[in-house]
């Protein structure tokens, strides 16, 4: 009934005009809760089709949303009712891209697909206590250090050393990888699927490698080799 999809500029929430208007809300509450520190902070734009919307449900929206600190920013619909009750209470009504004119309804629910501008680049090391969360894929040219934390929609990329905490496909995506030119991750999560660096890591010649999930765990596979290891 409830489809949230990662955007470049927030996260797109897609309900079935069909459907009753309660059992959704508390199937959009219970996917958030799932992954509350993923959605902490994040934007959130609402499609709602055809359905016509008092402004007392989009207020109690918010209020549902703002008690897991995530911001209501657009409400998207084809009713004059919904679209009135949006503007009222000072909402986009359309969705845009980073400033650009409004996507037609197949654009945005596409988004994010590889071959568009779905990731985010950071040209920095990650020191301890640092953060960062993104509903598409993350890519590092520097070191993550023990301490900090990323945890991504997609994919995650580091190169460099990765020593903090990543939680690659957060949104439940056991498809997601993640890469390092030295994979030492304190806490190495993919999809539902969590893993810790192996003790003897220590010892074992540093290489690229990328993690994956295979067979219900999470494997580690050097870039130029296809023998694996259990993480």
């Amino acid at each position: 009934m409830v489809s949230i999809k990662g955007r470049q500029d927030g996260l797109l929430v897609v309900l079935d005009e069909g459907q009753d208007w309660a059992a959704q809300i508390a199937e959009l509450e219970t996917q958030l809760e799932a992954q509350k520190v993923f959605f902490a902070g994040a934007r959130l734009a609402l499609r709602v089709g055809g359905r016509s919307l008092a402004m007392s449900d989009i207020q109690n929206l918010q209020a549902r949303l703002a008690r897991r600190n995530i911001t209501l920013w657009t409400v998207v619909g084809d009713a004059e009712a919904t679209q009135a009750a949006a503007r009222h209470l000072n909402l986009a009504t359309e969705m845009t891209n980073c400033g650009s004119p409004a996507q037609t309804a197949a654009d945005a629910t596409a988004l994010p697909v590889d071959g568009e501008d779905s990731g985010r680049l950071i040209r920095r090391t990650l020191r301890s206590g640092q953060k960062i969360h993104h509903p598409g894929h993350v890519s590092i040219i520097g070191d993550v250090n023990p301490g900090a934390e990323i945890i991504a929609g997609g994919d995650v990329v580091v190169w460099g050393r990765l020593q903090g905490l990543v939680h690659a496909g957060a949104m439940g995506d056991d498809s997601a990888v993640v890469c390092a030119l030295d994979l030492s991750p304190t806490q190495l999560r993919i999809g539902g699927h969590i893993a810790r660096s192996p003790e003897e890591k220590h010892r074992r010649k540093v290489q690229p490698e990328m993690a994956s999930v295979s067979e219900g765990r999470i494997v580690a596979e050097a870039w130029d080799s296809k023998k694996q290891r259990k993480t």
